[in-house]
């Protein structure tokens, strides 16, 4: 069953009784979860919580044993056949991943491409746009990063804080509803974090749902609708900044902030 929102449109994420484990380690155990359109929700939680395992499942980069996820109302991954869900075809989840925009911690730019190719690539691999138009579509995203000057280079020759913001214009590029963040910044120097922040940030405000692993909390506290606690594969508390981060009710949360703040 679809959760609606109070505006009567479909979540625009909805994580049901989602188990994901390896032999016998248990990663995600139960995990409940609803995201609405337009919500900025930061995931915090110690290494090893589950908090990246999650964003992988809720594109099916990793199929959960149980449970499931839709994306805008509609099932991911898998199809209703009666009362069972059956697997989608390879294809039809590729397609389903197109319309979720994914930043990974370590960029993952093709190499043997230019800023702006790699930019390009996806609406023109899907068939959405034609070169031209996706070029065309790469500058204007490359503009709103801060890199309209990097069309030409190539991911060797940027800095770390400049692949990322790539893989930030490239995440946009296909127009997703859902952009997820799995840690964008653990990857850069201290002193490079704050520029994808900044466009991170920028998103935040434009209306479109962002799903964010971070151990950033003062970004978390700035931009989050709502911040998600995860710890042992499972959500603890969930709510408000001000109330998950300033006055957290479960002592697991209150211990792992005294540690980090």
């Amino acid at each position: 069953m679809t959760t609606e929102t109070l505006e009567g449109r479909p979540a625009a994420i909805e994580v049901h009784d989602v188990h994901k484990w390896y032999g016998a380690h248990r990663v995600l155990e139960g995990v409940e979860l609803t995201v609405r359109p337009g919500e900025v929700t930061v995931i915090l939680g110690p290494s090893g919580s589950g908090k990246s395992t999650l964003l992988r499942v809720i594109n099916h980069l990793e199929k959960p044993e149980r449970g499931h996820v839709s994306v805008n109302g509609e099932p991911i991954g898998v199809r209703r056949h009666g009362d069972r869900l059956k697997e989608l075809s390879e294809r039809a989840i590729l397609a389903q991943r197109s319309r979720i925009g994914f930043v990974f911690q370590n960029f993952n730019l093709f190499p043997h491409l230019t800023v702006l190719d790699n930019v390009a690539a996806a609406p023109v691999a899907t068939g959405r746009l034609t070169k031209p138009e996706a070029q065309e579509l790469a500058r204007d995203l490359l503009g709103r990063v801060g890199l309209a000057d990097r069309t030409g280079a190539y991911p060797r020759q940027l800095s770390g804080g400049q692949q990322q913001r790539v893989a930030i214009a490239r995440a946009l590029a296909l127009r997703p509803g859902v952009i997820l963040f799995d840690e964008p910044t653990s990857a850069l120097d201290p002193e490079l974090v704050g520029e994808v922040l900044a466009v991170i940030k920028d998103l935040a405000g434009s209306g479109t749902t962002l799903v964010i692993v971070t151990h950033e909390i003062g970004f978390a506290r700035e931009v989050a609708d709502r911040v998600v606690f995860m710890d042992g594969g499972r959500i603890v508390e969930q709510g408000p900044p001000a109330e998950v981060l300033d006055n957290p009710r479960h002592e697991r949360t209150r211990d792992f902030l005294s540690k980090v703040l």
